[in-house]
């Protein structure tokens, strides 16, 4: 049945694939960016996914441990709309999520992330709602500080996501938590994604505290690099992001 399941998901995918010229396949290309030269990007929208992973989900009478079969099989493809439709097809058990569907996004993670998109996608729309849920903040802060410590940029990225992505849910932070975070994320900051990652937390934060985030970046300007206080100050009023972007 698991591998009934998998075959028709690559089939409709296989269907769904975009007809698109070869400029906008490398404008694709350049914006995903895959660490892995045989990487293929069909161009299917999520919304799409979803559906597809919605029907044979209806089809088939799938436990969560087969979605989790399911989406290990697709997560290890090397065809984006793949992975995607893994994760999404595990997200309709969310119900069942435990510590240990943590661990196996993470295993998973660490082995096959080769995008931004995969990583991201992962924790905004499985991970991050699952840890923001009530009862769930002690799993959070350790599964957040545990993927800070890893030696993957990836995962060191998925940390920033999974909290922001709380914060989004919450809409509050703990601002000390989230300094703490910045402080050691910044050491890695030369990744080109840790380094927008730092930004987007930060950008996040902003939402719900501006003024904080204001007077920590005008306090700490020196210390980021452009590119973050780019990101970081997108969401302030002009006048201030303008005083923080002033060399």
């Amino acid at each position: 049945m698991i591998q009934k399941a998998v075959k028709e998901i690559r089939k409709l995918l296989l269907q769904n694939k975009s007809n698109l010229t070869e400029e906008q396949m490398n404008r694709m290309y350049k914006i995903i960016n895959p660490d892995n030269d045989n990487y293929e990007i069909y161009g299917i929208r999520v919304a799409t996914i979803d559906k597809i992973v919605k029907t044979v989900s209806d089809n088939f009478d799938c436990t969560y441990n087969d979605a989790a079969e399911i989406y290990k099989e697709l997560i290890r493809s090397n065809i984006e709309e793949e992975k995607l439709a893994g994760f999404l097809f595990l997200n309709r058990f969310k119900k069942f999520f435990t510590q240990n569907t943590i661990k196996l996004f993470h295993d998973e993670l660490l082995e096959n992330c080769h995008t931004w998109s995969v990583l991201d996608s992962s924790c905004i729309r499985v991970l991050g709602p699952f840890l923001a849920k009530k009862g769930n903040e002690e799993l959070a802060k350790r599964t957040i500080n545990e993927w800070a410590n890893s030696k993957n940029f990836w995962i060191k990225r998925g940390s920033m996501v999974l909290l922001l992505k709380i914060i989004m849910v919450r809409k509050e932070f703990d601002k000390d938590y989230v300094y703490n975070l910045v402080q050691k994320m910044l050491e890695f900051s030369n990744e080109n994604y840790i380094e927008k990652g730092i930004g987007w937390l930060l950008k996040t934060c902003s939402k719900y505290k501006p003024e904080l985030i204001y007077e920590y970046l005008m306090e700490n300007k020196y210390r980021f690099t452009r590119l973050i206080l780019r990101y970081a100050s997108e969401k302030l009023v002009m006048e201030k992001r303008a005083e923080i972007l002033k060399k």
